[in-house]
Formats: C-alpha cells, sequence, structure tokens
C-alpha cells in the first residue's frame, strides 16, 4: 500500500514516538541520541560507502547497521560524477532499512537536485546519461542528445523514479537543537518556517520549467546561498544570531561551499560545513560530523576528532588533528 502524504507523516509520528524520538511535523525530530551528517556526493556512490562504513552504518554487504542513527545526507547527491544513480538507488534502500531498524535517512534537497529537475543539465557528464541507457536508447534518443538522456530526463521528472523521490525529501530538516539546510540561510528566510520553504520548493519542483522558481533558484535560497560559507561577501555574526533565535537551534549545518580541507566550524563552530568535497570530482577523504548526546566529533581519514563545541572561539587544536591525520 502506497501511503498519501499527510497518512505517511502520521505513521512517522507514530513510529518515532514509539523508540523515544518525536516529530510532529516531518522536518522537526527531538530526542535523537546520534545524528551523521554527509555532505555533497556529486555522482560518487564510492565516496557515500566509504563514509558509511567508517560511521558504523553499513556492513560489509552495504547493509543498514546504524539502528536509530539519523543521516543527514545534505544535498547534491548528482551530477559531476559517473555513480549518480548507483547513489540515489543505495539511499533509497538504505532510506527503507533504517526506518524499519527505527532510524532514519534524510536526503536534502540541494541545488543540482533541483537545478536537475527544472532542466539544468550543465554539471551532468555524459558518464550519468549513460547510466540511464537501455536496450531502446539508440532508438529513443532526440537529435543530439546521447542514449540515455531521454531516460535520465524521464527519471527526474515529477513523477519519475527519482523526481518524485526528491519531492517527498525536506530542504530543512531541524533535529534535537541543530538545523540542516543545503546552501544556508539568508537574510531573507532568517525567519522563514522550514515548513514554509519545504513545500515552497516541492511545490516549484512540480511546476513547468519555464515557471519561476525562486525558492528552488534565487541566490538568497536556502539551496543555494553562500553567506554562511564564503568570506567573500560574509553574513555578519547578527544575522546567524536572528536565525539561531527564530529556529530555536544552537547550531547549523550546511554543504554546497567546498572547504577543500576538511568539516570546517565557521562563526564560533555556530555554523558548520560539512561539504569537505568528498567525492573523487573534488578528491578530498571520506569525512562525517556526528553529534552524539551533548558532544560532536569528525570522522576524517578513519580518525575520530573531537568538533568544538557551539560558541567555541578557538579551533585550533581541531585544526591540527585534521592536518596530522592528513599527513598520516
Amino acid at each position: 500500500m502506497r501511503l498519501g502524504r499527510r497518512s505517511f507523516l502520521a505513521w512517522l509520528v507514530m513510529s518515532a514516538a514509539a523508540r523515544g524520538q518525536t516529530t510532529t511535523t516531518g522536518y522537526d525530530w527531538q530526542g535523537v541520541s546520534r545524528v551523521v551528517a554527509i555532505g555533497d556526493l556529486h555522482g560518487d556512490k564510492d565516496a557515500l560507502i566509504a563514509v558509511l562504513r567508517m560511521a558504523s552504518l553499513i556492513d560489509s554487504g552495504d547493509r543498514w547497521t546504524g539502528g536509530t542513527t539519523h543521516v543527514v545526507q545534505m544535498g547534491d547527491v548528482p551530477a559531476r560524477g559517473p555513480q549518480t544513480r548507483q547513489a540515489l538507488d543505495l539511499l533509497m534502500r538504505l532510506e527503507q532499512e533504517a526506518l524499519a531498524a527505527g532510524g532514519r535517512i534524510h536526503a536534502l534537497i540541494g541545488n543540482h537536485e533541483a537545478g536537475i529537475m527544472r532542466g539544468d543539465l550543465r554539471n551532468v557528464l555524459p558518464a550519468e546519461f549513460e547510466e540511464f541507457r537501455t536496450a531502446d536508447s539508440e532508438k529513443r534518443a532526440q537529435a543530439g542528445r546521447p542514449p540515455g538522456w531521454v531516460e535520465h530526463r524521464e527519471a527526474f521528472a515529477p513523477t519519475g523514479t527519482y523526481g518524485s523521490w526528491i519531492r517527498r525529501n525536506n530542504a530543512i530538516v531541524k533535529i534535537n537543537d541543530t538545523l540542516f539546510v543545503h546552501g544556508g540561510i539568508s537574510p531573507k528566510y532568517a525567519t522563514t518556517r522550514p515548513s514554509t520553504i519545504n513545500d515552497g520548493i516541492r511545490a516549484e519542483l512540480a511546476l513547468p520549467l519555464d515557471s519561476p522558481a525562486p525558492l528552488a533558484e534565487e541566490i538568497a535560497s536556502p539551496l543555494r546561498y553562500r553567506g554562511l560559507a564564503e568570506d567573500e561577501d560574509k553574513a555578519p555574526d547578527s544575522h546567524v544570531d536572528r536565525v539561531l533565535a527564530a529556529q530555536g537551534v544552537r547550531r547549523i549545518v550546511i554543504g554546497h561551499t567546498v572547504t577543500r580541507t576538511a568539516i570546517l566550524p565557521r562563526y564560533n563552530a555556530r555554523v558548520v560545513n560539512v561539504d569537505i568535497g568528498l567525492s573523487r570530482f573534488y578528491g578530498r577523504p571520506p569525512a562525517c560530523l556526528v553529534l552524539e548526546g551533548s558532544s560532536a566529533y569528525v570522522w576524517h581519514r578513519q580518525t575520530k576528532i573531537q568538533f568544538p563545541a557551539p560558541g567555541s572561539a578557538d579551533a585550533t587544536v581541531y585544526l591540527r588533528a585534521v592536518a596530522a591525520a592528513d599527513a598520516s
């Protein structure tokens, strides 16, 4: 039986309550004992598997072993890599296995999920279209398009296999005292309820391709905003204060803007950028952020490193430990 969205949320509430977790919205979860945040994948299933195994979330057969852990994959699964379809299939399977064990996979909507659904294929590699190639692709191919292009577009359509799954996901989730969003929260959306943003982006992804989609596409969008991650045009501390207060959290976790070094604390660790660039496109090592009870740590090259708490002004010890792990 296939549940409608309202029935699915009701089931989610009952299932979570039975395990000491609570949610009333489908995006706000409390009482979660362990949360693992994984950055942008960009078509690299192998990198995803490496991180999941490092965090003891799957076994050697890639089956869920994470129990009640909540995994937040920060978006941008597709584009720039040859294993987009494989990575999506793995996440979709693990989502069901995690649910059965009392855990969750939160696959956030990133700007590349939205972009591909909206017809922006600039960063889609020929190998990604090849993943969708079938025995009939040559017959169905459009002039100037590679085999598999038609099947790729069908799969990412609003009612397609991956498009419909993406549209069921959130762009923002709140777990315990932390907000997770792909790009960031700009001043325009500082006080906007996550439910408004999630519902708005889902609705935009069902619109005709020539329709405006500001929540998904404008620079200030939660999927595209970089003011919390870049020093150029950096948002002031007062903006971070406003977002944290409005959303009722102590920390914001973001992806989207590649650090190329490590999972980085910003704004005295009240903002955390987990997009280390772990895909083969960027070439950085597997890494993830783990929030467990009141503590936070990072797995970086199989090394467990304590992460600064929100409000910590000095990240020197953490960064030295990351450098040591890179050198070993």
